[in-house]
């Protein structure tokens, strides 16, 4: 499993599902605000597994 989740994709993804957790649990959103533990744990990780399917990777690559 290689990294394909490049820095700003990284920080971005932490950032929405740290968001979308945070106000489902304040009530704001519901349930369905704890989807954002998808791009909190893809941002963890730095693996997508869409990306590959899809050929994309924002990863820096290394020569």
């Amino acid at each position: 499993m290689n990294a394909n989740v490049g820095t700003l994709d990284r920080s971005l993804r932490i950032a929405v599902g740290l968001i979308l957790i945070g106000l489902s649990l304040s009530g704001v959103v519901g349930l369905w605000g704890w989807i954002g533990i998808v791009p909190l744990a893809t941002g963890i990780f730095r693996f997508c597994p869409a990306y590959p399917l899809l050929g994309i990777s924002t990863c820096k690559t290394k020569r």
